[in-house]
């Protein structure tokens, strides 16, 4: 075994301490039911959850799993504001996109359920269909429900659709890469119940081939801004308005919960304006003005943080990250006089380069955005291996080959906050929630 291969096992078997056991749960947590216009949302990995890895993918693999994924979700979300979402940029490793939470979807009449990612950087809503080849065990059966449709080549949504091809057919269809995935699929409509709203006439990719392994096993939400998105098909319903709130990872239930329209949305918040970006208006940006560490303001060059439409540079919110990415400069000044504060031996673990194997003491870190300041909790920007003993900092520079200068403030950031997306005001909220 060369001594690169042995280092990497080493950090996998020592990273692998930080995966939570407390994960798993009593069974009747997962029978809650959704309630109101709240959708339980549960952890990918979740005991809950049917995609959680299986008895025989030791914990390393898993670790592993995650951090390759979330990796490559950065090279994905890259790729999409330099508008080439079927390809890495400046890169040739694989672009695996995984949605980390996904929430309780049903479709059909009579309704069918499905388990479906729920993802804000994404807009259109797929599903694996009756006679996919290369989907998952579980499909929609298109032929059980009686208020299932075909949508032709003049609908309105065909036109909405990136490149689609009709041929000899009528039939709106379309071919598109995802990740490391491509996939064929019709453009249909039927009726979505999310809790107790019935959606009817919601359009999404019913899947017919896949080949590759991206694509969700039992489909994908789309939060985003694009007119095929969950928002903008239930404007009416919801107001373009839904919020979150994410679980920690060590949540004895993985649940949380995704609440959508602005009722009951709440009242005390602390908001930051959305900006729009031309080069990818589905993504969440916000102003990122600066980062504080204890009570330190950083030196961070400003172009570091300056949202930029035309190149696409700044910041995004995404439920689908795990943990927080800056661009080397930004990264670099928050993890200096993160390091300085502690003033004890660094290691690294992983992807990690910040890492104590003795007690700390750690300072706070604030995100301060335009209008509002997020000091996060210890929970959410440091890893504690229950194991070696060892800590980290669950922060990481942005890939060095991308070119988009994009931040991505991740979930693991944003778990136990309440989210909220105001599209009619233009603005992102959060305040401090427990997520249960």
């Amino acid at each position: 075994m060369s001594p690169p291969t042995l280092l990497l096992l080493c950090s996998l078997l020592a990273l692998l301490s930080f995966y939570p056991s407390q994960a798993y749960s009593d069974n009747h947590v997962c029978n809650l039911p959704d309630h109101g216009t709240t959708l339980k949302v549960m952890h990918i990995y979740g005991k809950c959850s049917p995609f959680k890895p299986s008895k025989s993918l030791s914990w390393e693999e898993t670790v592993f799993d995650m951090a390759r994924k979330d990796e490559n979700r950065l090279q994905y979300l890259s790729s999409l504001v330099a508008r080439r979402s079927d390809v890495p940029i400046a890169s040739a490793r694989q672009i695996i996109q995984s949605p980390t939470y996904i929430v309780r979807v049903n479709i059909g009449t009579p309704a069918q359920t499905m388990l479906m990612a729920m993802d804000t950087s994404n807009d259109e809503a797929w599903v694996p269909c009756n006679g996919c080849s290369g989907c998952s065990s579980k499909l929609f059966d298109s032929t059980k429900s009686t208020s299932y449709k075909t949508l032709g080549c003049g609908s309105a949504e065909c036109k909405q659709v990136r490149n689609p091809t009709c041929g000899g057919s009528s039939v709106c269809t379309f071919n598109q890469t995802y990740g490391v995935s491509t996939f064929s699929a019709n453009l249909t409509q039927d009726s979505v119940q999310l809790a107790r709203d019935l959606i009817p006439n919601f359009a999404f990719a019913c899947l017919g081939n896949v080949t590759g392994s991206s694509v969700p096993p039992q489909g994908l939400l789309g939060l985003g801004r694009g007119p095929l998105s969950l928002l903008s098909q239930s404007q009416s319903l919801y107001k373009s308005t839904f919020s979150y709130c994410l679980p920690s990872f060590k949540s004895p239930n993985f649940s949380g919960s995704l609440r959508l329209g602005p009722v009951a949305q709440p009242k005390k918040m602390k908001y930051t304006p959305l900006l729009k970006n031309p080069r990818r208006s589905s993504l969440y940006y916000v102003n990122l003005l600066s980062i504080r560490v204890g009570s330190k303001v950083v030196d961070i060059p400003p172009s570091a943080l300056a949202f930029n439409p035309t190149t696409g540079a700044g910041t995004i919110f995404d439920s689908g990250t795990v943990y927080t990415r800056l661009v080397t400069p930004a990264y670099e000044a928050v993890r200096n006089e993160f390091r300085r504060r502690i003033k004890a031996n660094v290691s690294s673990l992983g992807g990690f380069d910040t890492c104590y194997t003795q007690p700390i003491v750690a300072p706070t870190i604030t995100l301060q955005f335009s209008g509002m300041n997020v000091t996060l909790p210890l929970d959410n920007i440091l890893l504690h291996s229950t194991a070696g003993g060892t800590t980290c900092l669950a922060m990481a520079a942005a890939p060095d080959n991308v070119n988009s200068g994009l931040n991505v403030i991740a979930n693991l950031q944003q778990q136990n906050h309440r989210v909220l997306f105001d599209l009619p005001n233009s603005r992102l909220g959060v305040s401090r929630e427990t997520c249960t």
